[in-house]
């Protein structure tokens, strides 16, 4: 029996997680987590029975220990419950799919206590990648990757000898918006930018899509994930998202992982590593999908992507800066209060005002995420 905990366990990511957990009955759920959805997590802890779970917001918490007073289930709070699931001592593998920095110290306190981490949270390594790499191989810790595309590298160097490693294909679908102009951006609104062609996701992380913020957070991830400097990681636009992603080799070989876009696969690679249990779903049809199509990506139109290679470049505190900037940008624009292309406006400002710092802490990375919070709170009034 492998004993798992998922923090953001109501969230798209958390839910197809405990989907994999039903049909597996060698899994057991010992603990969740989630930020503010109480009736969902109530629907959860009935289900799958956690010894532990926790709720971010307080009002949240005191909701759900009224709703579970019947059952013996722990509820705890905010970032102490996050710290406490992290180092729970039968737990061994443990689900970041919580979203925001409020993943970085569980995920640092897991690896300090030796658990394998199923990483679905990208900030966690565009911000603090320089921390959690060295940590995660001092500790012997395994780092799997959740996100489809990292995943897809996983597999694709899988055996290989990763110094053979000439460049990593990251592929991307385009989002809703592929072959928009600028000025057709301009008028995009929510509802629109929320249509992805392919995915199934949370609204943030689709429209990170829509801008391709998200494609340049994982070209950062993917820097501290397996290793290698940007110049050696290129993004291939895919519409079909069929082939997840790519390794070139020195010999000329590229490896490339395909399968429909369903989550659940990475997901269950990561859970059930090296295995590969059985999945239900539809499977690649080539002779029903004729044909695979590939692009450069616009990166003078979708600046976000282009922006995103700056920071990493710069490195240091920089990358968190990017990171807060969309995210403060994206809520903005999810309330209507900015238009699509003040998404990407907003990080470059963001990164203009920044003072880089070269090798942050914990509490640097924190501070200059907050930083970036005021400064778009005194642009956008």
């Amino acid at each position: 029996m492998k004993k798992i905990a998922v923090l953001g366990s109501t969230g798209s990511i958390g839910t197809q997680t405990l989907e994999i957990v039903r049909a597996n009955k060698d899994l057991e759920v010992v603990a969740l987590a989630a930020g503010s959805n109480v009736e969902r997590m109530e629907e959860q802890i009935r289900e799958f029975s956690p010894r532990v779970a926790a709720m971010w917001s307080e009002k949240a918490c005191k909701d759900l220990q009224a709703r579970v007073k019947d059952i013996n289930v722990k509820i705890l709070c905010g970032m102490e419950g996050l710290l406490e699931i992290a180092v729970m001592e039968e737990m061994e593998v443990l689900v970041t799919a919580i979203v925001g920095m409020i993943g970085i110290r569980p995920t640092i306190a897991a690896i300090e206590n030796g658990k394998t981490i199923a990483l679905a949270n990208k900030e966690t390594l565009v911000t603090a990648g320089h921390i959690i790499m060295p940590l995660a191989e001092k500790k012997g810790v395994s780092i799997l990757p959740v996100d489809s595309e990292h995943s897809a590298i996983y597999q694709s160097i899988n055996g290989e000898n990763t110094k053979r490693v000439e460049k990593i294909l990251l592929t991307a679908s385009g989002g809703p918006f592929r072959g928009k102009t600028k000025e057709e951006l301009k008028t995009m609104k929510v509802e629109e930018a929320l249509k992805h062609p392919n995915w199934a996701m949370g609204k943030k992380i689709t429209i990170d899509s829509a801008t391709m913020v998200n494609k340049g957070l994982e070209v950062m991830e993917a820097k501290w994930l397996f290793g290698v400097d940007l110049d050696r990681i290129e993004v291939v636009v895919h519409p079909q998202s069929i082939i997840h992603s790519m390794v070139e080799y020195a010999d000329g070989a590229v490896m490339a992982q395909l399968g429909m876009p369903d989550m659940k696969l990475p997901i269950a690679y990561a859970l059930f590593y090296p295995d590969r249990r059985p999945l239900e779903g539809k499977r690649v049809d080539f002779f029903e999908l004729g044909t695979l199509t590939f692009e450069r990506p616009d990166l003078e139109t979708f600046t976000g992507l282009k922006l995103a290679f700056k920071a990493a470049e710069q490195g240091g505190s920089m990358p968190t800066v990017y990171n807060a900037a969309n995210e403060k940008a994206v809520s903005l624009f999810l309330e209507r209060k900015i238009g699509f292309m003040q998404i990407p406006e907003l990080i470059g400002a963001s990164m203009e005002k920044h003072r880089k710092i070269d090798f942050p802490g914990v509490e640097e990375i924190l501070q200059a995420e907050q930083e970036t919070y005021d400064f778009i709170g005194q642009v956008v009034n």
